[in-house]
């Protein structure tokens, strides 16, 4: 059994283990999905930003050379510098931040180039094999004119995979004369850009899944430690060994669960205890009267017990039937009350009456004990609407241990009263009275006094604890009080009914 519960603890912890793991990889991932996405985000944005700046001192710088062209009669003396200086800045700037740069009439067609400058004396008439062949579309110089452009496609179909693309007009004398359009695509240096980023975030990643898992580790031994100890703990109960212990540690939920089962093991062996003295108390209540019982009807039948005896030994054996029956009633009404089914039938009485007759069925114990009955001649008639059978037992039972526990030469005394919501009884007798410590037990099933203090030791503890719930039954309450060497007395109301 021993090797089952360690299987189980081990199974447990490889599944918190795993479950935590897991969960941190899929966080992990996750957080490297979305951090690829905001660097992409950024890069992308950080590209634009430096196409679409230097599309613009470009734009800009062409802007300027164009304004100030004096175009002569002659077309064979056309001053080419400006053009040239426009070529030589678009091809620094586009070795400068890898990208391509050209410019395009607003036909479309591409006018210059940074690849036209491998014959300056000729450039009108140079050609680009690459720039050549772009025509861009009359929607987007239009609206590159209207104020700038930004894209990251084909362009119109005009190149063979995806680009960032910035584009800027040249403005003179008011009018858009010319686009600038820059731009790179979108794999050109982000491959060594995300290795980079890669390289950084998965070394970092990598040490810190290497923490979490030891402390992951760590934490889900720590966590199902607990759970292991409580797990052999069901299984000595379930032997019926309440002595093992949970380790209590900290102060969290698995501690507050921790303190429960040992709370519960206290419980469990109390009632276990309980139980085993029970057994053994009613096994000696039922045995000892019938074995009374036995051997005074056997005496009276074979003759061994003289004929004149026989009335004398007939009310031994009548009084052992009668607490028999008690102690059958007894058990029986425990369970009732444990299941619930027991039912107030409730009627209008006289309580002063009905106690006044139960003191009389117990006046051969008070005058052989020299006992004196202090209160009766203060009674009052007292009615009451309650089950009147259960109220006596309470009644019954509490001056039969007023009775028992009265030393010789006593007293008892009886009070009973009502006010406007409740009705009171109170019987008090002197003697040993109850400890302290011994007092809030006194009503629960099968607990007895202190045997060493008794003067009778009779019953199998259900008295009061059946005391209590026909009380509580009823809406009322039931308590005790004691003075050690003076008195001990038992007091209850219920609710007025009626």
């Amino acid at each position: 059994m021993g090797t089952h519960t360690k299987k189980n603890g081990t199974k447990l912890f490889r599944k918190y283990l795993t479950v935590i793991t897991s969960v941190i990889l899929v966080s992990v991932i996750l957080l490297c999905s979305v951090y690829l996405f905001l660097v992409t985000r950024h890069w992308n944005s950080e590209q634009i930003d430096t196409l679409q700046h230097n599309s613009n001192i470009i734009a800009q710088n062409a802007q300027d050379l164009l304004s100030r062209i004096d175009v002569p009669e002659d077309k064979d003396q056309t001053d080419i510098t400006p053009l040239m200086i426009i070529c030589n800045t678009m091809r620094i700037m586009s070795e400068a931040i890898d990208a391509d740069i050209f410019i395009t009439d607003m036909n479309g067609n591409v006018a210059f180039c940074k690849d036209m400058m491998t014959d300056p004396l000729v450039l009108e008439h140079t050609r680009c094999m690459l720039h050549d062949r772009y025509h861009i579309s009359e929607e987007i110089i239009t609206k590159a004119a209207s104020g700038g452009f930004t894209d990251n496609s084909t362009l119109g179909g005009t190149f063979m995979s995806n680009q960032i693309t910035t584009a800027s007009p040249i403005v003179v004398n008011g009018k858009s004369v010319a686009i600038v359009f820059a731009t790179e695509p979108v794999t050109i240096s982000w491959y060594d850009y995300a290795k980079q980023v890669m390289e950084v975030f998965l070394t970092a990643a990598v040490l810190a899944l290497v923490v979490s898992f030891l402390m992951v580790y760590y934490l889900s031994y720590r966590f199902t430690r607990p759970l292991k100890e409580m797990s052999r703990a069901i299984q000595h109960y379930a032997e019926g060994d309440f002595s093992y212990k949970v380790n209590v540690r900290g102060n969290d939920e698995i501690a507050e669960l921790a303190q429960a089962f040992n709370s519960m093991a206290q419980s469990l062996s109390s009632q276990e205890s309980s139980r085993r003295s029970f057994v053994a108390n009613v096994s000696h209540e039922l045995k000892t009267p019938m074995t009374s019982i036995g051997g005074f009807i056997d005496g009276i039948l074979d003759g061994t017990i003289s004929e004149d005896k026989h009335d004398y030994y007939l009310r031994i054996v009548s009084d052992e039937v009668r607490r028999l029956s008690r102690l059958v009633t007894g058990m029986l009404n425990m369970s009732k009350i444990e299941a619930g089914e027991m039912q107030i039938n409730r009627s209008t009485f006289d309580l002063s009456a009905d106690i006044f007759k139960t003191l009389l069925s117990f006046e051969k114990k008070i005058n052989d004990k020299k006992i004196e009955v202090v209160g009766l001649d203060a009674m009052q008639s007292v009615i009451v609407s309650a089950d009147e059978d259960m109220i006596m037992q309470v009644v019954y039972n509490l001056i039969d241990n007023a009775v028992k526990f009265t030393p010789q030469g006593g007293y008892i005394f009886i009070k009973d009263y009502k006010d406007s919501e409740k009705t009171f009884v109170s019987i008090r007798n002197s003697g040993n009275g109850i400890e302290k410590d011994e007092l809030p037990k006194i009503f629960e099933r099968f607990y007895k006094v202190d045997r060493s203090r008794s003067y009778d030791v009779k019953g199998a503890g259900l008295g009061l604890f059946l005391c209590k719930s026909i009380i509580e039954l009823h809406g009322g309450e039931i308590k005790a009080d004691s003075s050690v060497g003076e008195y001990t007395e038992f007091a209850f109301w219920i609710p007025n009914n009626n």
